[in-house]
């Protein structure tokens, strides 16, 4: 069975690593059954975000890198589509695997539906409702072309079943996600937050904060256009934090290149450096944040991803973000998360909410680290199933 899995974004990385773990688990036990080709298309190329992750999280090279680089979303996803049909054209596989939400998933499902190719979806199932976002457009489109579809919880599967996916194509395998945290963990807790925050201090920069200690600071990141795009929002949010958030604790901030861009464009970054209770990081590893989130007070994110982990950590979770695709990690449903958005006056309300919320690790089900290995299981059981006549 030769079996293509797509990468494009750092997200992906987190949810293919598990994965091709699981394969050559697989293929040991079972005389290399499975012929398992790694594609990047390279959507993400700013190394600190790309190759670091590979490295860190012991991906193997990919087999192939189409090299897309930046641009609109028409751009990446045409020129996406351009190449992988060449990959197509020379490998043609059983199955095509995409993970997550980002334009390659997208791309590279379109394409293999064309190809007649069977496709699975890992992360299936999930929705936000709000179809301004691209990535809803990118699991919507994907879930419907898919012949087989892995959802991370049971709302993801339910949302299926009311779309009409018929279930035999449903497979609630867990979060895949989860894997990746599961397996690094140990490592995550060996590593010194003085150490992560003196490697990764933005250049110019120097702090005198003692992070010896755990719960002594908040934690940030903030990347989504709707956060950092406007002005009249992003000011707003970067005041309240360097001036509330800052009185009760440290807060740091692993800074995203597109944040970062609009401080520098607006004359506010002079503004945030100027604070010493605000640590400014550059982007950080996966690990590196892993430890971070382990010893946080508080996380503040509009990332999906980091809502996870702080349900499975047991970190109290803002998140900057009107609506989310994983509403298992909100209160009302057992987790550890609230939506505020970026209204100013639900931050603070959470915010000192939060100051008096102790940690406490919730475990949705089939969060347990072995995702990718039912997923395995069951993508090699369903190539084996007779084809209908």
């Amino acid at each position: 069975m030769r079996v293509i899995s797509v990468v494009g974004a750092r997200p992906n990385f987190m949810k293919i690593a598990p994965f091709i773990r699981a394969v050559e688990k697989y293929n040991r036990e079972h005389d290399n059954y499975i012929d398992h080709i790694l594609v990047h298309t390279g959507q993400h190329y700013d190394i600190r975000m790309s190759e670091a992750f590979f490295r860190a999280l012991e991906i193997p090279e990919p087999c192939l890198n189409l090299e897309i680089g930046s641009g609109t979303h028409a751009e990446q996803l045409g020129h996406t589509m351009i190449e992988f049909e060449k990959v197509l054209r020379w490998e043609y596989p059983d199955w095509v695997v995409v993970v997550g939400d980002v334009n390659a998933t997208l791309s590279c499902s379109v394409v293999a539906k064309k190809f007649n190719v069977k496709l699975c979806h890992i992360e299936a199932g999930l929705r936000s409702g709000d179809m301004t976002m691209p990535e809803e457009i990118n699991r919507l489109v994907t879930d419907r072309l898919s012949d087989l579809l892995f959802t991370p919880d049971l709302i993801s599967s339910e949302n299926l079943r009311k779309e009409g996916v018929p279930e035999e194509k449903i497979f609630f395998a867990g979060n895949i996600m989860i894997d990746t945290l599961e397996s690094n963990r140990i490592k995550a807790e060996n590593l010194s937050v003085d150490k992560i925050i003196s490697d990764n201090l933005i250049e110019g920069r120097k702090h005198s904060v003692d992070f010896s200690g755990n719960g002594d600071y908040a934690l940030m990141t903030l990347h989504r256009p709707s956060n950092v795009d406007d002005e009249d929002v992003f000011f707003p949010l970067i005041k309240f934090l360097s001036e509330e958030v800052t009185k009760n604790f440290p807060l740091i901030w692993a800074v995203h290149p597109r944040a970062r861009k609009q401080l520098e464009k607006n004359g506010w970054w002079d503004y945030v450096m100027s604070n010493p209770a605000l640590i400014i990081l550059e982007p950080v590893g996966y690990h590196e944040m892993l430890r971070l989130n382990m010893g946080a007070r508080l996380m503040l994110t509009d990332s999906g991803g980091l809502q996870e982990e702080c349900t499975v950590l047991g970190t109290p979770c803002i998140t900057l973000r009107y609506n989310t695709e994983r509403p298992v990690t909100l209160r009302e449903h057992g987790g550890l998360s609230v939506l505020t958005g970026n209204n100013l006056e639900r931050i603070r309300e959470e915010f000192l909410n939060a100051l008096d919320i102790k940690r406490k690790p919730v475990r949705p089900e089939l969060w347990d680290g072995h995702a990718a290995e039912r997923i395995v299981e069951k993508l090699v059981e369903f190539d084996r199933r007779p084809e209908p006549r």
